[in-house]
């Protein structure tokens, strides 16, 4: 007991106080002060003023009185055409079009170009987190669904970031993104990162997300293809808060398309609230403003879904659903949508995994906007919602949902080799333009490395030197492909200079584009056509197998192999002999043991490891003890525990019996009773212990003499055993029935321990 513990205090408040969710911190709703997800104290009424074609009011502020924002939304984003006739419509009606199947999704997309921001927001307000999921597999603009990584180290270590790229590429990410711990670095990054990106396909799109204006510099280099650090407000404040305005970011995002590098702009909820300039509003209504400022830019694209500011939303009423629901406006104004899911929101798994789950539900064109491929310490961004640490687990939900989420499993040997792949790659171009030299034991430490915590390689102030070196030097990713090229690494060389010929052709830069199978692949050639069961993104044959393709999957064939293994150990350890059919009756002093039709002969270990010699003379053991003997009998007709039990119970002389699989599941049953209605029963085989099974002995022989002994308990700290064992539990039972025969009688066994 705790020595804080007071006498009026429920114990399980203590057990709660010891979870994760207990270092989240959560706040009340406070519209005045901006802590509302929906319904914000100053929301205005949607509304539109239309005098002899132009825009004279919107929500409710008249043109005179339009801050930079309103200006720019009513100049650029609403089409006066359309604006009428889609204001007029009920938002209560909008909101049942957006999930009625048999409204077209280019319908939907033409009626937003003429709504407010308020009448956005008014309108996905009134669905819940379920029908805005199913709006959204709806309203996305690419059918096919993509993931981008987050790939960033403690020590901006050029060598495993390309290593950790490459096998981002493998894993499947559409998209790399990396930022720096040191800002001056970015250049180093930046060509780490393209060379790694390069390895096993062709059209990995990179992003080195630094300051806007190098940003823009690195990306005219050549080393990157996409950008989203173009962050756009929705007040005013805000803005200029940042000297900037919409005007200067739309210049910003036709200066990146010019140079042929993707773009999307960034906002997300509670960026105005963190900055302290939230004007009353609600999270929705000022992301709702982001939005149609994005759509103005003329941006392919947008991040949004919290990002930064998603612990903050997350930490109010409703603040999770708020987060889906701008997502939901960004791809009904036909943007792409890189809906977050980047910040983690919480210390709470649970948490975690629930609010990524509509995502992968509804797809989305890119389910994270940052998924940390590395570890959670190593990760710049800070810790992703999920990290290096959870990609199996990412894995698993995809095959259990057949649900997309982009990405596949790695074999460890192709890891392996594709981290000395890029290792090498890297070092060569390092060595050849004069940058940097390397050593074995500085590659053979990132290869095998999970995190920067492993590696023996540069140092931060190194890096800062190549960085250097590469800016005032004017290398170019021409550069790397001839450099890659004359060091044999001629497909590395390929992948960039194909990656480089999109850029000139600007194919990449159509709405939602990613690149599959050296293929542009976008909302213009794989538009998103849900409109209801067996239509839009479903998983190919293919796909569904590369889905279920994870570790620890195991087969019957499996299970026989592993037990197959133990078997020379049990011969070395017991004899069996079979003397002919097994007769009922016997001294009233004995306890039959039946065991099941695999015990032994197929099955040689216990779930938890112990051999099936060893259970037995442990019950032996405990027979004795007890003052009884032990008959042996071996039962073809079933391989049920209870039905084991019951049959020994009948046969034995005291009317005692005890049933146990191969597994190791056991129960004591009596010749009297009903089936299921056993004495004693050990059902978590995992975690018996082979003192269990000797009590157990001890327990049946004093049934024999009409005592009642205390049932042995097996205690449980309460493991998800089903989740552990029931794969190889039901495998196990299926050969076990396999081999049972109706009606065949049951047979006695005389048994010899062997010595070791």
């Amino acid at each position: 007991m705790s020595s804080s513990y007071q006498s009026n205090r429920w114990r399980r408040v203590d057990d709660w106080d010891d979870r994760p969710l207990r270092l989240d911190n959560f706040a009340v709703e406070d519209p005045e002060n901006g802590f509302s997800a929906f319904n914000g104290k100053a929301d205005p009424k949607p509304s539109i003023g239309l005098t002899a074609g132009k825009i004279t009011s919107m929500d409710g502020v008249a043109i005179e009185d339009f801050d930079l924002i309103d200006t720019f939304i009513a100049k650029y984003h609403l089409d006066i055409d359309i604006a009428k006739e889609a204001m007029a419509i009920h938002s209560s009606e909008l909101a049942r079009m957006l999930v009625d199947m048999n409204v077209s999704r280019k319908e939907l997309t033409r009626l937003a170009q003429g709504l407010t921001p308020a009448k956005l927001a008014e309108t996905v307000a009134q669905l819940s987190a379920m029908e805005i999921a199913f709006a959204y597999s709806k309203m996305r603009a690419r059918q096919t669904p993509g993931n981008q990584a987050h790939v960033t180290n403690a020590k901006d270590d050029p060598l495993q970031l390309a290593a950790d790229a490459a096998i981002a590429v493998a894993l499947g990410f559409d998209e790399i993104e990396t930022t720096m711990r040191v800002a001056r670095n970015s250049w180093s990054n930046a060509i780490a990162c393209c060379v790694g990106s390069s390895l096993g396909k062709s059209g990995t799109l990179f992003q080195c997300s630094s300051e806007e204006a190098e940003e823009l510099e690195i990306g005219m280099a050549g080393f990157t293809s996409y950008a989203e650090t173009v962050s756009v407000y929705g007040t005013e404040s805000a803005f200029i808060d940042g000297d900037d305005t919409p005007w200067s970011k739309a210049w910003l995002t036709a200066a990146y398309a010019s140079r042929g590098i993707k773009m999307r702009c960034t906002s997300g909820a509670a960026a105005e609230l963190l900055m302290g300039f939230h004007e009353a509003k609600s999270l929705l209504y000022l992301e709702a403003r982001c939005l149609c400022l994005q759509r103005g830019m003329g941006a392919q694209g947008t991040q949004n879904g919290g990002i930064d500011g998603a612990p903050l939303a997350g930490s109010m009423p409703g603040g999770v659903r708020e987060i889906m629901a701008e997502n939901l406006i960004a791809v009904w104004l036909d943007l792409e949508c890189a809906s977050g899911n980047d910040a983690r929101h919480s210390e709470s798994d649970m948490r975690v995994a629930a609010k990524v789950l509509p995502y992968l539900m509804g797809g989305s064109d890119l389910i994270c906007s940052g998924f940390g491929s590395i570890l959670k310490y190593d990760n710049s961004f800070n810790p992703s919602s999920f990290n290096g640490e959870e990609l199996e687990e990412f894995l698993v939900l995809q095959r259990d949902f057949e649900v997309d989420g982009g990405l596949t499993t790695v074999e460890d040997s192709e890891a392996l080799s594709l981290r000395k792949r890029a290792i090498d790659a890297l070092a060569h171009v390092l060595q050849d333009l004069g940058l940097a030299n390397t050593t074995d034991k500085m590659k053979q430490s990132v290869a095998v490395a999970s995190g920067s915590n492993d590696t023996d390689s540069f140092k931060t102030r190194d890096v800062t030197l190549i960085s250097e070196k590469i800016k005032t030097e004017c290398i170019n990713v021409l550069d790397i492909i001839k450099s890659l090229h004359g060091g044999g690494f001629k497909q590395e060389a390929e992948n960039l200079l194909f990656l480089v010929k999109l850029r000139v052709s600007g194919d990449y830069l159509q709405t939602s584009a990613i690149i599959r199978n050296s293929r542009v692949v976008s909302a213009i050639n794989d538009p998103n056509n849900y409109s209801g069961p067996g239509t839009g993104y479903r998983p190919s044959e293919q796909r569904k197998e590369e889905l279920a393709a994870i570790r620890n999957v195991i087969d019957r064939d499996e299970v026989l192999r592993t037990e197959a293994l133990g078997k020379m150990a049990e011969m070395k350890a017991i004899s069996y002999k079979l003397l002919g059919e097994a007769e009922s009756g016997g001294p009233p002093f004995e306890v039959v043991v039946g065991i099941s039709p695999a015990f032994g002969s197929k099955i040689f270990k216990t779930l938890a490891g112990h051999k099936l010699s060893s259970v037995l003379k442990a019950l032996q053991n405990g027979i004795m003890k007890g003052g009884a003997v032990m008959r042996l009998v071996k039962f073809w007709h079933t391989a049920d525990t209870s039905f084991l039990g019951l049959s020994a119970a009948r046969l034995s002389g005291s009317g005692i019996g005890i049933g146990i699989q191969a597994k190791g599941t056991a129960v004591i049953h009596h010749r009297g009773r009903l089936p299921h209605n056993n004495l004693e029963l050990f059902s978590n085989a995992p975690i018996t212990k082979l003192s269990h099974y000797e009590s157990m002995g001890y327990n049946a022989a004093r049934y024999c003499l009409k005592e009642l002994p205390d049932p042995v308990v097996v205690p449980t700290k309460g493991e998800a055993l089903g989740a552990r064992f029931h794969a190889r539990v039901a495998l196990i039972y299926a050969i076990e029935t396999s081999m049972t025969k109706d009606n065949a009688p049951p047979e006695l066994l005389d048994f010899t321990f062997l010595k070791a």
